[in-house]
């Protein structure tokens, strides 16, 4: 870490955790987030009290401490305003969003990632299916598939429950020997599930370029092959017996048309990151893109599709 580093708190919606994360990852030297005043049960939040993001930011700036400080805030002030505004316009309300006050603190270097994963556990996504910190030591379970992942550095590390509703779909449908697309992979952890349950190609494929390293850092780290490329949907010129697109459901809907031309006829997708109040919206799409239904999954205030290509 840099010498000093600032911690920046603020108060949001929890339910809207990864979409907000996201504009920090995007656009900050960002180390690490995490939800404050949190308590977790198999990696999964169990209570909070603030609803409140704690974001750690490298001082990247050269001039004085009080300058620095000064620069800092008014970047997140104008990042934020903007990605407020364009959140709105796409249909999402201000009570969804939460408030987005903040406060921003200059803190002395310290090993604060120390203190942070003590909070952390194995996941158990599913009776086979196991998301593991990479600095734990652990057994698995007879025929247990287990992700090793360091959470915090890329989106979709097996907590929120929009990344288990896809996980659980790979389990539940993917074939052995599929060809199959991670649209927004993020971290890389469906794209790794899907190579560990048998698919014979993955490609995944992400529009924030920091994340791209992280992912293939992973599947080396779990011993896997994928292909892992900036890019989105509608760049892709190949197809796929399985798609998988975890996105927030206004994004899904934009792009319905995209991820409809990247699968086979027959093929199977799971779509995700859609909150129960806004599913209607997706369900639209998908119907107007000529996909059928095959299970609706929920998972406490999100739903996910599967999907099927009929036409």
């Amino acid at each position: 870490m840099a010498e000093n580093y600032y911690e920046l708190r603020l108060r949001i919606n929890p339910d809207m955790e990864d979409l907000i994360s996201e504009i920090f990852f995007e656009n900050f030297d960002c180390e690490g987030i995490v939800l404050a005043e949190e308590t977790y049960k198999d990696l999964e939040m169990v209570s909070t009290t603030e609803g409140t993001l704690r974001i750690f930011l490298k001082n990247d700036y050269e001039d004085s401490d009080e300058d620095s400080y000064e620069d800092l805030k008014y970047d997140i002030e104008n990042i934020l305003d903007l990605s407020r505004e364009e959140f709105l316009s796409r249909g999402l309300s201000e009570e969804e969003l939460g408030s987005w006050d903040f406060t921003l603190e200059k803190k002395e270097n310290e090993d604060w990632s120390k203190k942070w994963k003590e909070g952390w556990d194995v996941t158990h996504v599913t009776d086979k299916i196991a998301v593991v910190p990479d600095w734990i030591d652990y057994e698995p379970e007879q025929n247990e598939i287990v992700i090793k992942l360091e959470p915090g550095c890329a989106f979709g590390t097996g907590t929120h429950q929009t990344t288990q509703l896809c996980m659980k779909t790979l389990e539940k449908y993917l074939k052995p020997g599929d060809r199959v697309a991670d649209i927004g992979m993020g971290s890389g952890i469906l794209s790794i599930l899907a190579k560990k349950l048998g698919a014979s190609y993955v490609y995944g494929c992400d529009t924030d370029d920091t994340v791209i390293d992280v992912a293939k850092e992973n599947a080396v780290k779990n011993s896997v092959e994928c292909t892992f490329e900036l890019g989105s949907a509608d760049k892709i010129n190949d197809k796929f017996d399985f798609v998988c697109a975890n996105i927030l459901h206004f994004v899904l809907a934009e792009i319905m048309g995209d991820l409809k031309n990247i699968m086979k006829p027959d093929a199977l997708m799971s779509l995700s990151g859609i909150l129960d109040e806004k599913k209607q919206m997706v369900i639209d799409a998908y119907e107007q893109a000529g996909l059928e239904l095959v299970e609706e999954i929920r998972q406490d205030q999100w739903t996910s599709f599967v999907v099927k290509n009929i036409k």
